[in-house]
């Protein structure tokens, strides 16, 4: 009530509390500032925990405030009462049981240093989640006729702090200059991050070293304004290949951001094991699953790329560069060949590529959506910012963390398979009380399609029922019960049809694309033995 009754806060009112907790996490992603979570105590509680999770391994900066029993009503039976002391666990930066209110200038006082401390926590470092838990006594009903009753305010912050970022000394760049000046034959690699300069600083890096930028969908690197002739965006396809991981060896890697979501990739660092690599990380983190040797840079990768732009001159192999752009065009040429069969996911992901706004922002769902969108986002001047769960992969809440961030800021649409879908249907209650303008494409396969490209899809006893988990929902019914348009296109160009019409409309608006599991399988293998077949027989 005091939250809803303050002028200068923005409330939603998320009725489910899961979907609740991955409403705020895609206002945060989106906006890259802290949001509030506010619930009651009990299992409301519980039910963020999902998207705690998730915040604190994608370092989303949430702040979590619940309400508790007081503490004469714990652990005796009292109901809507469980332990809630530390409930996160490790999954929160910073945890505080707060006091018993009480009006005194030195409570209110106390309440507001440590207010300003958690919004300083979640944003500190690697940003993440913090828990404020607060018991309260009856009578809980706020009387806002009180006098001054918001007391003192002002327009900066309580308590002000100077955060500088990180950069390497000009020792420490000379000393990694020292180790890649005799190497021949180098490459960067963008994994997922936030930032949207990276872009043009490390492609201007990259430039004058000779190197490719292997950029992953969700490093903001694929699309905007900067040069793209370095990047390479069709290494997923064509890193498949064992033969073509070791033609094109490297002998050093410098990776921004998170791991690639591209497991050719994983293949290719576990291949070369032996090759000099730098993770660069803005803070502090080991974010290296391969296990490989690795050396740790934790600098600012904006001020890192450009102090290596000003700073270093390396001699490396002229024909580099060309020999991995070669193969990134005879790849991405297969990756564009158009059929006028029954339209595929990937066939869908490359319409709605073709077709969608400059200026808007694609949040991709795991599994396959997001692997289809590393396929098909080839480099566009277009400025597509792109956002996703990755930090636990879930499958869980990706509808209202797509509404969320659709509820600020661009056009947004919403990409995930049925599985995603059904998992947070409850998340579009959010589209139809708050009338948020968002397209929502919904590959719909009947079930976990990512599985049937892995071993278990040949045990046909029991794939079906464990893996496959059909669904077996007609989709529109739940459309019309949120009040959205619903789409089914038949073909690539019906999709892009309805896309366009989509973005042309206020409101909800859902294109549902039917596949089948194992031909989607199918005709992606083709794809990736035709690039292989050309590749080879080229020498790659």
């Amino acid at each position: 009530m005091t939250l809803a009754e303050h002028k200068q806060i923005k409330e939603w009112i998320i009725i489910d509390e899961r979907s609740a907790a991955f409403y705020a996490l895609g206002i945060a992603k989106k906006t890259m500032r802290p949001v509030a979570l506010v619930c009651t105590s009990g299992t409301a509680a519980a039910n963020y925990y999902p998207a705690i999770v998730e915040a604190f391994y994608s370092r989303v900066p949430l702040i979590i405030l619940t309400a508790d029993r007081p503490h004469e009503l714990r652990d005796v039976g009292a109901p809507q009462a469980i332990a809630q002391l530390n409930l996160y666990g490790e999954y929160v930066k910073w945890f505080q049981e707060m006091a018993l209110p009480e009006s005194t200038p030195e409570m209110l006082l106390y309440a507001r240093n440590k207010a300003a401390r958690a919004f300083f926590m979640a944003k500190e470092g690697n940003c993440g989640p913090v828990h404020l838990n607060f018991p309260f006594r009856e009578p809980l009903v706020v009387d806002f006729q009180l006098d001054n009753l918001w007391g003192d305010t002002c327009n900066t912050p309580y308590l002000p702090t100077y955060d500088g970022k990180k950069q390497l000394s000009p020792t420490q760049i000379d000393q990694m200059h020292e180790k890649l000046k005799q190497k021949k034959k180098g490459i960067i690699v963008c994994g997922p991050q936030t930032d949207p300069k990276l872009g043009e600083v490390v492609t201007k890096l990259a430039a004058k070293w000779q190197v490719p930028v292997l950029a992953d969908p969700l490093s903001q690197v694929r699309s905007g304004e900067h040069a793209k002739d370095v990047v390479i965006d069709g290494y997923d396809a064509f890193l498949r290949n064992e033969t073509i991981r070791e033609l094109l060896k490297p002998e050093f890697i410098i990776r921004i951001g998170a791991m690639p979501v591209s497991k050719a990739y994983l293949f290719y660092v576990k291949q070369h094991k032996d090759i000099l690599q730098f993770v660069v990380e803005n803070d502090r983190g080991f974010r290296e699953p391969a296990g490989n040797r690795t050396e740790f840079v934790f600098a600012d990768s904006v001020l890192f790329c450009e102090h290596l732009t000003a700073n270093t001159e390396l001699k490396l192999d002229k024909d580099w560069l060309y020999e991995w752009q070669q193969t990134n065009q005879i790849t991405k040429k297969h990756l564009l060949r158009k059929t006028n069969n029954q339209v595929t996911e990937g066939e869908a992901m490359r319409g709605l590529l073709d077709v969608i706004p400059d200026n808007s922002s694609i949040f991709v769902g795991n599994s396959m959506a997001v692997r289809d969108l590393d396929t098909f986002f080839l480099t566009t001047e277009k400025r597509i910012q792109v956002l996703a769960n990755r930090g636990a992969n879930g499958i869980d809440g990706v509808v209202s963390s797509g509404l969320g961030a659709a509820s600020n800021g661009s056009r947004l649409t919403l990409v995930l398979g049925d599985l995603s879908f059904f998992h947070d249907m409850n998340g579009l209650h959010a589209a139809m009380h708050y009338k948020l303008d968002v397209t929502i494409l919904l590959m719909n396969n009947n079930g976990g399609g990512i599985f049937s490209f892995l071993p278990q899809a040949n045990d046909r006893k029991h794939f079906e029922a464990l893996f496959g988990t059909p669904l077996n929902i007609n989709f529109e019914h739940v459309v019309t019960m949120y009040g959205g348009r619903y789409f089914n296109p038949q073909t690539e160009k019906e999709v892009k049809e309805a896309l366009l019409q989509s973005y042309a409309n206020m409101g909800l608006s859902i294109i549902e694309v039917k596949t089948d599991r194992e031909e989607n399988a199918a005709w992606h293998r083709e794809k990736w033995q035709a690039i292989e077949a050309e590749l080879l027989k080229g020498g790659a």
